[in-house]
């Protein structure tokens, strides 16, 4: 049995090392260009996998090159890929993005087999989700069947975890009201609560919405300026560490997984936040988004290196 099931996206990044973001009608020259396994959900199950939990993952790829190295390379994690389906009518899932000097990046994703997954293939799969204590979806396959699969996870009594990106202002109230922790960073969060965030009372306010229609616990990232914890019982605000960033690429992913790690050991969501810093500080100090993701060794040296104590 595995504890932790994610469902989602599997892609192929093409990765384009920039000076800076173009502009619209501009062209620049590239300084560097790199194929790396990527997509929302591949990500979270590879750093779910590096961390040292069971993991398994259910989601489609095409029946090309891509498809095959993306799921070796979640293989290389320890992942459970048997419910991860070549489509020969599709390709691959692809993600085009640009990382500029400062580490920042903006992506454009082609959904390809991602598109695929349908209730039925749920259905087919159900007993996945029965083993599992811990569900993980973010928003790169249908809607409709992240909605469906958070229905029934939490019928189940499972905690779900949902991270709403690429978010969109349309969600069903039906997918609110069945995550247990929906985690947006600020951009992801004005989308769904269809409020500007200007300071930190906007940031509560946009929070507040989400709660209000069911979501139990909010997590907004805020990238250097750490996250915000939004529940009934009121807020709280975490500190990111202090690192030198290169490439900001899968550290929302990394964050997920290191809080969703902490959870399934019977960690508090507190101190599982603080984990989920940890791990994703180590992400953006390296280039690329699998190939960024730290091991459970790596991250327990890096703790004891900055003398930290959540572990």
């Amino acid at each position: 049995m595995n504890d932790i099931l994610v469902i989602g996206s599997l892609n192929m990044d093409f990765v384009v090392e920039v000076p800076k973001s173009p502009l619209p009608g501009e062209t620049i020259i590239a300084n560097k260009f790199s194929l790396v396994p990527g997509g929302k959900g591949a990500n979270q199950a590879f750093a779910l996998g590096r961390l040292g939990a069971r993991v398994s993952m259910i989601g489609a790829v095409g029946n090309d090159e891509y498809g095959k190295k993306l799921i070796d390379n979640l293989k290389l994690a320890h992942v459970n890929t048997k419910k991860i389906f070549k489509m020969n009518d599709v390709n691959t899932g692809n993600a085009f993005i640009n990382v500029d000097k400062s580490g920042e990046n903006s992506i454009v994703v082609v959904s390809g087999a991602n598109e695929k997954i349908t209730k039925e293939f749920i259905d087919n799969n159900i007993c996945y989700i029965k083993r599992a204590k811990i569900i993980v979806m973010q928003l790169e396959i249908p809607i409709e069947v992240v909605t469906y699969v958070a229905k029934i996870a939490k019928e189940l009594g499972k905690i779900v975890v949902v991270d709403p990106a690429p978010a969109r202002c349309d969600l069903p109230d039906e997918l609110f009201s069945n995550v247990d922790i929906m985690k947006p960073n600020e951009t992801e969060l004005q989308t769904l609560s269809g409020i500007k965030l200007n300071n930190e009372e906007d940031i509560l306010k946009g929070a507040k919405i989400l709660l209000n229609k069911g979501v139990k616990n909010v997590i907004v990232t805020l990238g250097a300026n750490g996250s915000m914890l939004v529940n009934a019982n009121g807020y709280k605000k975490f500190d990111a560490l202090k690192v030198d960033v290169v490439d900001t690429t899968a550290a929302g992913d990394s964050f997920t997984a290191g809080l969703v790690n902490s959870l399934v050991l019977g960690k508090s969501l507190e101190d599982a936040i603080k984990y989920g810093h940890i791990v994703s500080s180590i992400v953006v100090t390296r280039k690329g988004a699998q190939s960024s993701i730290p091991t459970k060794m790596e991250v327990s040296k890096y703790i004891k290196e900055v003398g930290l104590v959540n572990e």
